[in-house]
């Protein structure tokens, strides 16, 4: 057994575990994006219909879910280093395919690749940076993951306003960054031990001794009382809000070529021209999360963001309105979406419970937002004001679950394992 003393198990700095590890988000994002626009651009170019479009897109919003649901479970299990492992050799092979391959079939297998292993590799990954921080930094590192996530849309799109008019190329370029990435991560994260906190948790579960740390470890335990209103708050608020959000994504390009009028390359350069913005909502969110100001900046966030999807629907689809609920999702999101779903996720459960919690959150979320995807080219085809009415009643839905389960507070369980476990008190 090895002792949780021992080298193997010293973290790096933990500002570089959160960017290595962080880039899960990074990817995440990427791969939606990416999938997104590459498939408008295949459309033409391979003749990829409507349907397999949809098909494509839902396929990798599934998969994702499904390698969340699974990962999240093996990282408890197994440990959070042998998961994001092996979940950047799948999404480089995957890359691989969609870059290199016409044919619909291999395309349908390599987003199932990228999908499950970006799933995988989310909950394990926000596992290890939470379990490698303290209170003064968790929060601010989580926060950075979350502006690698806003940095996985901004890269892609940078790459479609100068690849967007190249044909097939273009769409390879953008499919390709993804497998590039990973391939460097996959190197990058050897050098990352197993979390600490993981380690010394399943050693005291071995040696049968009896901790909060080492005692929750089945789904069932977050159905406990301790943990349950957290958990389904959680599933919830990112479940809903993530349906607009997630359409956003994948079906942004193919809103804006086709509903709007604009070519890929002009809403590429008009989402790139958000950058600094979403840069600086993001700087500033991890200046506040580790303060008792966070929920006031969360609900100004909320309201932001909610307007976003609102202002179309009562303004119609238009250069303007694109550009204004561009700019409103990019604020708002800052303080009320995913960032600050990150730090409850990491706060909300215990070490042998958190990476599964986080795995079954965004699995729910992602498999409604995969339903969704499967018609959401049709639903924009017979009218996206009213698929985008539908969509903001969620995100306020999404929005109030949360703030009316954290606005007082729910327990850190990073705290509560230092307090009633003297091994993981902080020296």
């Amino acid at each position: 057994m090895t002792s949780a003393h021992e080298p193997a198990h010293r973290m790096p700095n933990p500002w570089y575990v959160g960017v290595v590890s962080g880039m899960a988000s990074y990817i995440d994002a990427a791969a939606i994006v990416s999938s997104g626009i590459a498939l408008v651009i295949y459309q033409h170019t391979i003749g990829l219909g409507a349907d397999q479009i949809g098909i494509l897109s839902a396929t990798l919003t599934f998969c994702i879910a499904i390698g969340a649901l699974v990962g999240g479970r093996l990282g408890d299990r197994f440990g959070r280093r042998s998961v994001f492992m092996v979940t950047m050799a799948m999404i480089v092979v995957g890359s691989a395919l969609l870059v290199f391959t016409t044919s619909f079939a291999m395309l349908f297998v390599g987003t199932m690749l990228v999908g499950l292993g970006t799933g995988a590799d989310l909950p394990v990954s926000l596992a290890t940076i939470g379990e490698a921080c303290d209170d003064r930094n968790r929060g601010k590192i989580i926060g950075l993951s979350n502006l690698l996530w806003v940095g996985g849309i901004i890269g892609t799109i940078a790459i479609a306003s100068v690849a967007g008019g190249l044909g097939r190329l273009g769409g390879q370029i953008m499919l390709g960054q993804v497998g590039v990435i990973a391939f460097v991560l996959f190197f990058l994260r050897i050098g990352i031990p197993e979390s600490a906190s993981w380690a010394q948790a399943r050693d005291e579960r071995r040696a049968g001794v009896q901790t909060i740390r080492a005692d929750k470890v089945a789904f069932r335990d977050l159905m406990g009382a301790q943990y349950r209103r957290p958990f389904l708050a959680l599933m919830g608020f990112y479940c809903l809000v993530n349906l607009a959000a997630n359409t956003g994504g994948q079906f942004g390009t193919y809103l804006a070529v086709n509903v709007v009028g604009i070519s890929v390359e002009l809403n590429s350069q008009i989402g790139l021209a958000m950058f600094p913005v979403g840069l600086i909502a993001g700087l500033w969110f991890m200046k506040i999360v580790d303060t008792q100001r966070r929920m006031n900046y969360f609900a100004l966030g909320a309201v932001v963001y909610a307007l976003g999807f609102i202002l179309p629907v009562v303004f119609g689809f238009n250069l303007a309105t694109l550009i204004v609920m561009q700019l409103c999702q990019g604020v708002g999101g800052a303080f009320a979406f995913e960032g600050i779903l990150k730090v409850w996720m990491q706060e909300s459960f215990p070490t042998l419970l958190r990476s599964q919690a986080q795995g079954y959150i965004i699995a729910i979320a992602r498999f409604a937002a995969g339903a969704l995807a499967l018609v959401t080219p049709r639903l924009m085809g017979a009218g996206p004001q009213v698929l985008y009415a539908g969509l903001s009643l969620l995100v306020v839905v999404g929005l109030l679950i949360a703030w009316f389960t954290f606005r007082r507070g729910v327990a850190n369980q990073f705290d509560v394992e230092s307090e009633l476990d003297p091994a993981v008190a902080p020296a």
